[in-house]
């Protein structure tokens, strides 16, 4: 966490480096979704509100908002649950507290890894069905998700740094 020292500087935290995975494809590529997962909610723990839900860029971007919709997006993905208004996606609700968020996020990783855990073929479809879509495959869906989470990671990394100068991850 980046704490202010007396000459009023934001000292950094070190950056966990990226992981060491095994060397089959599918080992690197949940090893570095795992460790971009863990990442967000990083940034999102111990955020204050109500600075957590208010939009910090133009955009509206918020950062409980940001991990809201990666809620959305692991369980769409990974469980073939249906989403027809993704910009709402980005908005927690009014009631939810950081913890209930982040809680929704561990519960939809739970359920994205339980099925992932039964894939062991990269070019399978995902084990999902949703009305009038085809599963996409798990290497698509692993590297999809590798980057709408890193993406978002790093929007996040901004987003706190900008409410209370916390850095690193």
């Amino acid at each position: 966490m980046g704490t202010t020292s007396s000459s009023g500087r934001v000292r950094r935290r070190r950056d966990t480096p990226p992981p060491r995975t095994g060397s089959s494809e599918v080992e690197v590529l949940r090893g570095f979704l795992d460790y971009l997962r863990s990442s967000i909610v990083a940034k999102v723990e111990g955020a204050p509100e109500p600075q957590v839900r208010a939009a910090a860029v133009p955009s509206g971007t918020n950062l409980l908002g940001l991990l809201n919709h990666l809620v959305h997006v692991e369980r769409a993905t990974f469980l073939g649950e249906t989403v027809t208004r993704w910009q709402s996606t980005f908005t927690a609700e009014a009631s939810d507290s950081v913890d209930d968020v982040i809680a929704r996020y561990r519960q939809a990783v739970e359920s994205a890894n339980d099925v992932l855990d039964g894939c062991a073929d990269l070019a399978a479809r995902l084990p999902r069905s949703a009305p009038g879509r085809p599963a996409p495959s798990v290497r698509w869906a692993l590297t999809h998700m590798i980057e709408e989470t890193g993406r978002h990671a790093g929007h996040a990394d901004i987003v706190r740094e900008l409410i209370d100068g916390q850095t690193g991850r």
